[in-house]
């Protein structure tokens, strides 16, 4: 039993893209250090086929440790009122770090997000990297 007492629904492979896509807030990632301990971070995130695709900035701690660990876990979630809808996923993350492949994240980003293609990025933003999760597994929860 969940919130309140009540038992989470759970949503199928339709209702969770259409809840990725949505994009309701941040993405929450979590990766793991040299040292054992997870590192959490909030991020904007889109999708690509069944990708999660983040945006971040090169050389950062995270980036440091999917080198050393690649599995992760984002979680996405949102709360209105008393209805709380989550999606973790679990699966292994990928630096995109090659300019081409940062500059074709960049032009879908911004197409996902309704930018005309004359207005396109024509170059990857400076200093910038993504990271491409690749689900394994998927645990979703709906209380309304």
């Amino acid at each position: 039993m969940g919130s309140r007492g009540r038992a989470p629904r759970r949503l199928d492979a339709a209702a969770t893209r259409a809840f990725l896509a949505s994009k309701p807030g941040w993405a929450i990632l979590t990766t793991i250090g040299a040292d054992g301990y997870p590192h959490s971070v909030a991020l904007g995130y889109f999708l690509v086929e069944d990708d999660i695709v983040l945006g971040t900035m090169a050389n950062t701690r995270k980036l440091r440790n999917i080198a050393g660990n690649p599995k992760v876990c984002v979680l996405v979630e949102t709360s209105h009122e008393s209805v709380l809808t989550a999606v973790m996923v679990q699966g292994d993350a990928e630096v995109v770090s090659d300019d081409a492949a940062r500059l074709a994240l960049a032009r879908e980003a911004a197409r996902q997000r309704g930018v005309e293609e004359a207005q396109l990025p024509q170059q990857p933003r400076p200093g910038s990297a993504y990271v491409r999760v690749r689900p394994r597994r998927t645990i979703t929860w709906h209380y309304a």
